[in-house]
């Protein structure tokens, strides 16, 4: 396929860890069963939300939502990931990067918009309790993960037609190990200021409107909090809100380093060390941050693998 002289780019090869060429081995050793306990973990989440009764409540359904994100998340990164740091050719298809790049950013920027979703559960659920049923009824909660689906999605869209729709004629060698924007756009023969703007711009909504949401929310929850009189009572609403909050913390912190940085910062291998953290460390967290710690998740827990163990006829 040619374009004048130009020979257009058919497939993009992957230089994420060519720095690393004598640890791949090692490194696939290492992010295997980082990669196999993040899922194990979100499984035994999902399944213990869906079979306990008792977890069948809008903070819970929000999880379990999280935790399959998750998974979906990391399965449109990593195993190729892996693959590639045993494989001679680390390679991927010009439509093959596309869709990864759309499923990821829809995967990333749904996982934004669902994280302010739960920062109003915990508003809703400190603030007003006595409508919490009301406010956070069934139809609620499944229209605000529609609704951050839906954001996701379209936001997916546009950046990744900005993105492919730009002449790739000269290199194909991506220095990173999946198809992040930065990364695409450095390999563009050339893209104009306005795309380059654009897609920052959208950055900046998907990252900072949900953030503002999340703030306002802790803003109004930390003023509930203060007034209630025992600091038994105080820990005990703290703690409901702590994991949602180290959660936030870490995704637009990673996030906001990635994607709100100006073009002249661009650094491939930074972007390759925080990547990992947000495709394999923070997924493997989070279900521990989340779950593993929660005392009413482990009874739930136990009570599954009790009946598991001793179905009852």
């Amino acid at each position: 396929m040619e374009r004048g002289n130009e020979t257009l780019v058919r497939e993009f090869t992957f230089l994420g860890f060519s720095s690393l060429a004598g640890l791949q081995r090692l490194l696939f050793i290492a992010f295997l069963p980082l990669y196999l306990f993040t899922l194990g973990t979100n499984a035994i989440i999902i399944s213990t939300i869906m079979l306990d009764r008792a977890l069948h409540t809008p903070m819970y359904f929000f999880l379990a939502v999280l935790s399959c994100s998750e998974t979906c998340y990391t399965f449109v990164i990593v195993p190729k990931m892996l693959v590639d740091l045993l494989a001679q050719k680390k390679a991927i298809s010009f439509l093959g990067c596309a869709i990864q790049m759309f499923t990821f950013l829809f995967l990333g920027c749904s996982h934004s918009f669902l994280l302010a979703a739960m920062g109003y559960d915990r508003y809703v659920a400190i603030c007003n309790p006595l409508r919490y049923t009301e406010l956070m009824g069934h139809r609620v909660c499944v229209g605000l993960v529609a609704v951050a689906c839906a954001c996701g999605f379209t936001i997916a869209q546009i950046i990744t037609s900005l993105v492919f729709h730009l002449p790739f004629c000269s290199s194909n060698q991506l220095h990173h190990y999946f198809c992040d924007i930065s990364p695409v756009l450095q390999v563009a023969s050339h893209h104009s200021r306005l795309s380059q703007l654009v897609i920052f711009m959208i950055g900046v909504f998907v990252l900072v409107i949900p953030l503002l949401l999340i703030l306002v929310s802790y803003i109004r929850i930390i003023s509930a909090i203060l007034k209630i009189p025992s600091s038994t009572g105080r820990y005990k609403a703290f703690s409901t809100c702590a994991s949602h909050l180290i959660v936030v913390t870490v995704h637009y912190g990673c996030a906001s380093f990635i994607y709100l940085r100006p073009k002249s910062s661009y650094s491939s291998s930074q972007d390759t060390l925080i990547s990992v953290s947000y495709t394999i460390l923070t997924p493997l967290f989070n279900p521990m941050i989340y779950s593993l710690r929660n005392k009413e998740f482990k009874s739930a827990l136990r009570r599954v693998m009790g009946q598991t163990s001793y179905p009852i006829n």
